[in-house]
């Protein structure tokens, strides 16, 4: 009996996990070298204009990524056209270099918060764009590639 009742009990948690995804998609970086010209454009339809929802980025690296962080610059863009530009700053990795994702192997995967609480005000095609935002200490210039990087992936949840 209480093992009748555990998996049903994991299985309403997946049920109530996946009534909450109203989004979800991924691109792959060519060859693991996101080139700093290259934006990921997500394109959205609004999915519900009277509930709040939530955005998260994933990030899908492996040991060739050679940093800690990661900074990438996301661009909000409404059906009217109007936008807001976001800067964002991600740890990927501890003090002691292991990676914060999750996953086996040497492919690791962050969940990312990036945006809270957005309510679509109007119905229509709502615009996500993403670049990396990467570059060197003390050089002003980005990085021309960022190796290590395998796929990046959008996410917007129906907050309950």
């Amino acid at each position: 009996m209480l093992r009748k009742a555990a998996v049903l009990f994991i299985i309403l948690i997946g049920i109530s996990c996946a009534d909450q995804l109203a989004y979800s998609s991924f691109q792959t970086i060519p060859d693991g070298r996101w080139r700093r010209d290259s934006t990921l454009i997500f394109e959205v339809e609004a999915p519900d204009t009277t509930q709040a929802h939530t955005f998260y980025l994933y990030v899908r690296n492996d040991n060739d990524y050679p940093y800690s962080n990661l900074f990438l610059i996301a661009d909000f863009t409404r059906p009217d056209g109007t936008s807001q530009r976001d800067t964002l700053e991600y740890e990927m990795a501890d003090a002691q270099g292991n990676w914060l994702g999750s996953g086996l192997g040497s492919v690791k995967e962050s969940k990312l918060g990036y945006k809270k609480d957005v309510v679509f005000p109007v119905t229509g095609v709502y615009t996500i764009s993403v670049t990396q935002a990467m570059r060197k200490n003390g050089n002003v210039e980005g990085l021309q590639e960022l190796p290590g990087l395998l796929d990046v992936g959008l996410q917007i949840e129906t907050n309950k």
